[in-house]
């Protein structure tokens, strides 16, 4: 088997798939629009914050077996820092995230023919919203096509959101575009599945999301895995003479839970409680403190700076609506955070009950509530639970992902 991978911006899943290609010597070619050599000069004149967003972009393959397509991922990039950010406005600007996805799809499905005839190339694997071009190129080439689904599939994620637009009005405009999406793009995002002969995906959330007539295809479900976890993580104290510290972080809209969890720090209105929030708003800031008065925002920050802020926290709570697998519930374990969590983070096999943590249903801010309560009432039992949360995190290692993947694939009930 020799596989053509292609995303256009990467990620830490894809570059477990990107490793354990090139370990069994299966890659025929990497496609991404934009890669950086680590070592360049130039990065060490750029602001260290920005340093760290173009190493984001290096990945380990060699010069040979890497192809890329820079343009218009860069206009994403750079326009909105210019004032230009209709260029990148939803499906209508030139360098709009759909834009640079079906542009680069385009650009590999034309590569393919020559990928197959140079290199032996007999598969491709191809991520959701930059597959459709892709696929319908290797089918015409007789090649394998494997698509990989980050997160639920559309029609569930449409109709869970939706639901939520009408559940809490007022956050709405938070849940993203997801629900903005245009037929066109929905279209896409179906005929991708359809061309697929393997899916793979992250969670049972994941693949209990594939409508029926997709039901019969080779699936593979194997988690993500887990970052190097603090050996004796340093921690704040279990004593009652601070507040209880939790964490959400996450883009700050309905789709991560957030107006669920803000309605239930309401009802239990206690002072001993210290709500930590991190990452994006997607409404003006005045908005959340009208719906919360009383929580802390930290803005982003590089990736190292958030696994410290983790520590000097208790519990980690993300009560989403529609993911795919979060990375960062196993990133709070990591650094021996305690999970409350919904089933639809993609995260349930990381829950034992009352030991790493507790799973809620979705749409709930009493049993939310309810749980918090426990926590606070029972401060002594977290450090232990942070342990067991961390032990079992560990389990999960991006070596065992890749490898796992491409063992699956090569069965031959999956041929």
């Amino acid at each position: 088997m020799k596989v053509i991978l292609s995303h256009p911006t990467g990620n830490r899943n894809v570059r477990a798939i990107l490793a354990a290609l090139l370990e069994g010597n299966m890659l025929a070619e990497f496609n991404t629009t934009l890669a950086v050599d680590s070592q360049a000069a130039w990065l060490r004149l750029l602001p260290s914050r920005l340093c760290q967003e173009w190493l984001r972009r290096t990945y380990t393959v060699p010069n040979e077996q890497l192809w890329t397509r820079p343009v218009r991922e860069l206009g994403r990039l750079i326009l909105p820092r210019l004032g230009l950010e209709r260029h990148v406005r939803h499906e209508q600007g030139w360098a709009s995230t759909d834009a640079v996805y079906q542009d680069f799809d385009q650009a590999v499905a034309r590569r393919l023919k020559y990928l197959k005839a140079s290199q032996g190339a007999d598969t491709v694997y191809a991520y959701e919203d930059g597959a459709l071009a892709t696929f319908i190129k290797a089918k015409a080439l007789g090649m394998r096509c494997i698509y990989d689904l980050p997160i639920a599939y559309w029609e569930t994620g449409r109709r869970l959101m939706l639901e939520e637009a009408a559940r809490l009005p007022r956050w709405a405009s938070t849940l993203g575009g997801g629900i903005q999406d245009s037929p066109a793009k929905l279209e896409r995002k179906t005929r991708e599945l359809e061309l697929a002969d393997v899916v793979v995906g992250p969670s049972s959330f994941v693949m209990d999301s594939l409508p029926a007539w997709a039901r019969s295809k080779p699936t593979i479900m194997v988690p993500f895995g887990s970052p190097m976890g603090v050996a004796n993580p340093p921690r704040p104290s279990s004593g009652q003479s601070r507040p209880l510290r939790v964490l959400f972080v996450g883009s700050l809209g309905q789709r991560k839970g957030l107006g669920d969890l803000f309605a239930a720090v309401r009802l239990l209105n206690r002072p001993d409680l210290e709500l930590v929030l991190l990452g994006s708003p997607q409404a003006s800031m005045n908005f959340y403190r009208q719906e919360l008065p009383n929580f802390i925002y930290e803005a982003s920050r590089p990736h190292e700076q958030v696994l410290a802020l983790m520590r000097t926290c208790d519990v980690f709570c993300l009560p989403s609506i529609v993911e795919g697998r979060a990375l960062v519930m196993q990133e709070a374990m990591s650094q021996g955070l305690p999970l409350l969590i919904t089933s639809n983070t993609g995260g349930d096999d990381l829950i034992e009950e009352g030991r790493t943590g507790f799973l809620v249903p979705i749409r709930s801010p009493e049993a939310l509530a309810e749980k918090l309560t426990w926590f606070l009432d029972n401060r002594a039992a977290i450090p232990e639970m942070g342990r067991l949360a961390r032990q079992h995190a560990a389990s999960y290692t991006w070596q065992s992902y890749g490898a796992r993947v491409f063992d699956l694939l090569g069965e031959s009930s999956l041929v």
